[in-house]
């Protein structure tokens, strides 16, 4: 393993820090340039354990309109997020949907799931309580 050096932006707050990291092999030796303690999270994670949260839509049959967005009830690990997006690829549901309701449960294995974000009314004149 050799030392090398990974420049990141920190997105945790509005200060973008621009933080310099050395490392050598997969081990972090310093972290310069965070102004808060929250950089310091954001970079070990990145490097060490990436997460990523979802967004996408799913089809919607018998729906006013055709796709119902979606997000992932938590992050998901960065390798895995294809996995997660051919998992949802073939899913369709059926009108009505309502913002909060799980589509997908344990999505790719996950132990995540895929929520619907937005109501989508059956286009057979429906109501959503």
């Amino acid at each position: 393993m050799s030392n090398r050096v990974e420049n990141l932006v920190c997105i945790v707050c509005p200060n973008s820090c621009e933080i310099e990291v050395h490392l050598d092999g997969e081990k972090i030796k310093s972290i310069q340039g965070n102004l808060c303690p929250r950089g310091l999270d954001y970079v070990r994670e990145e490097l060490l354990s990436p997460r990523r949260n979802i967004a996408s839509t799913i089809e919607v049959s018998g729906g006013v309109i055709p796709l119902v967005s979606v997000k992932s009830s938590k992050e998901i690990p960065k390798e895995r997020v294809m996995d997660v997006m051919d998992a949802i690829a073939g899913v369709q549901v059926k009108a009505p949907v309502k913002a909060g309701d799980v589509l997908v449960e344990d999505v790719a294995g996950t132990g995540v799931d895929i929520v619907a974000t937005k109501n989508v009314l059956s286009n057979k004149r429906e109501t959503i309580n």
